[in-house]
């Protein structure tokens, strides 16, 4: 595939570049020099920002405690779940009111 430099420094990249990488108007790109090369990388930050806050975390008081609900606690996470608290009927002998 090839792209032309315009007047203005602009290029326009190829519609299988933009379409296999999900490139719309007003994507941001890293541009980086490797050499003689320009690489082109999609700032993932940027997707990643726009997203901030559009998920509610229903049922945990943080982020954290969501996480760990999903991946379970990490090996070396200091935080130690809290102990259910005793079933009402913890003690009695089955069958005794």
């Amino acid at each position: 595939m090839e792209a032309t430099v315009a007047e203005r420094g602009q290029i326009t990249l190829p519609k299988a570049v933009r379409d296999a990488l999900g490139l719309t108007k007003g994507t941001k790109l890293k541009v980086e020099l490797d050499g003689g090369r320009i690489v082109l990388r999609k700032d993932v930050g940027d997707a990643i920002s726009r997203l901030r806050g559009r998920f509610r975390l229903d049922g945990f008081a943080s982020t954290d405690d969501a996480m760990r609900a999903i991946r379970g606690h990490a090996p070396g996470d200091p935080y130690l779940p809290p102990e259910p608290p005793p079933e009402p009927d913890a003690g009695k002998e089955p069958g005794t009111p």
